[in-house]
């Protein structure tokens, strides 16, 4: 399910407690609802506030983590392309399908990842396009050294390309995938439905409050939608700038 399917379906169930607790409250007898019952009430559901803030605070601190990971990895995607690409260019014009090939990959990428961002020129979709690290790596085996000085700037291209290529199955390998387990989400809206059943529970019946109640729990469905998307960040609305695959781009073939 999608972030924002998932928010709403929490909103329902948590805003739905909150209604059922007002409605409950109609049908139990007085005594029930008394003051030691209020405090009886208010004492677990503050347990039950004090873990649920615990586990919101940790899924918010996993899911920025996760997203900070994804931004850092990309900076650092950006710059070893830069520097592969220099380290080609100093090998000689021998290289110069090489860099081709590998300005096309990372264009292709940028396409991919954020397709509402146009680069200008169309993009190949040949093979370079799908995997073009991997034909970078190809044009490079299949060079062959003058000297001592080509062979090295050969060995450290590859070794390079080899880095970006563990960086681009990485994310391939995390597209689409949730570092928070699900469970999590659904205890914490168990709980959080009983804390606002609760509070609706003791609550009087008008407007004000009911408004009130519905602007706290759309807060709440707000901040789940807020960590799924921190944990999906090459998808969604909230994503990982592309600018350093961008700068790495407008530096290749310099």
């Amino acid at each position: 399910m999608s972030s924002l399917t998932i928010s709403l379906v929490a909103f329902a169930c948590i805003f739905g407690g909150t209604l059922l607790g007002m409605l409950v409250r109609t049908i139990l007898p007085g005594h029930h609802v008394s003051d030691e019952s209020k405090d009886v009430v208010k004492l677990g559901t503050g347990m039950i506030a004090t873990m649920a803030a615990l586990v919101l605070a940790l899924l918010i601190a996993s899911a920025k983590g996760n997203f900070d990971t994804m931004s850092s990895g990309l900076r650092q995607a950006g710059s070893r392309v830069i520097l592969l690409d220099r380290v080609m260019a100093n090998y000689g014009p021998e290289t110069r399908e090489a860099r081709d090939l590998l300005r096309r990959g990372i264009a292709a990428a940028v396409e991919r990842f954020w397709p509402g961002e146009k680069i200008g020129p169309a993009v190949a979709k040949g093979p370079e396009g799908r995997a073009g690290i991997e034909a970078v790596q190809d044009k490079l085996r299949q060079l062959s050294p003058r000297n001592d000085a080509q062979r090295g700037l050969q060995s450290r291209a590859l070794q390079i390309s080899g880095e970006i290529e563990e960086g681009r199955w990485l994310l391939l390998e995390q597209l689409g995938q949730r570092s928070l387990p699900m469970p999590f989400f659904v205890m914490l809206v168990f709980w959080l439905t009983i804390i606002f059943a609760s509070i609706g529970l003791f609550s009087p019946r008008n407007a004000t409050v009911i408004a009130v109640l519905f602007v706290c729990v759309l807060s709440a469905a707000g901040t789940f939608f807020l960590i799924l998307e921190l944990d999906t960040p090459y998808a969604g609305l909230i994503k990982v700038s592309s600018a350093p695959l961008r700068n790495a781009l407008a530096h290749l073939g310099q």
